[in-house]
């Protein structure tokens, strides 16, 4: 559904070297009837996918570790942050996306997975809708080292650590990714690996 209160006047690329990082000017009808034209950028590097591997029997969860330089920049000593598999959909619905990168990047060839909820992660300068996802995982599944996909620059190191542990570590600010954040939370919410 179109918002009539907004109409596009220009789009101008202001790089693609990466993904596209777009300025829009655009006019704005205010609540008070008047009109407003304004000026944002929006980076689109399309929509992606992430998922929490979970094995209930024995109380652990997988996540992966990576160099991140964006937060390298803004104070994270290490720039290595701890989150959950993640991956842009390339064009794949959102199911089958997560399911090749779940094994590209944590070795785990899943079969069912479980959407649990979409979300704008930065809906003020990033157009991405990330898909949410949970699935059990096995040792039986387990069909290569993961690690990333190696013509896409990945260096991934695979973690396998207790649940609980994984709380603890959002709560000491060893985990600082919202996404992983929220795909804890919501398999302590759920009640996924017991109570």
């Amino acid at each position: 559904m179109k918002n009539e209160n907004i109409k596009i006047l220009s789009k101008e690329i202001l790089s693609d070297n990466w993904y596209t990082l777009n300025k829009i000017t655009f006019e704005y009808l205010k609540k008070d009837g008047t009109r407003e034209i304004q000026n944002r950028e929006a980076y689109d590097r399309g929509n992606g996918a992430t998922i929490l591997l979970y094995n209930p029997a024995n109380g652990t969860v997988i996540l992966t570790q990576q160099f991140r330089l964006p937060t390298y920049i803004n104070g994270n000593e290490s720039g290595m942050l701890i989150e959950t598999c993640a991956g842009l959909l390339d064009k794949d619905n959102p199911e089958t996306a997560i399911k090749r990168e779940t094994e590209e990047e944590t070795g785990y060839q899943i079969k069912e997975v479980k959407k649990v909820f979409e979300a704008y992660m930065s809906p003020g300068s990033v157009t991405e809708i990330l898909y949410f996802f949970v699935a059990e995982y096995s040792k039986e599944m387990k069909v290569n080292e993961g690690g990333g996909h190696h013509d896409e620059q990945e260096n991934i190191e695979v973690l396998e650590m207790p649940f609980i542990k994984a709380l603890d570590m959002v709560a000491t600010g060893e985990i600082k990714d919202g996404k992983t954040i929220m795909l804890l939370q919501y398999a302590q919410l759920n009640q996924l690996l017991g109570n």
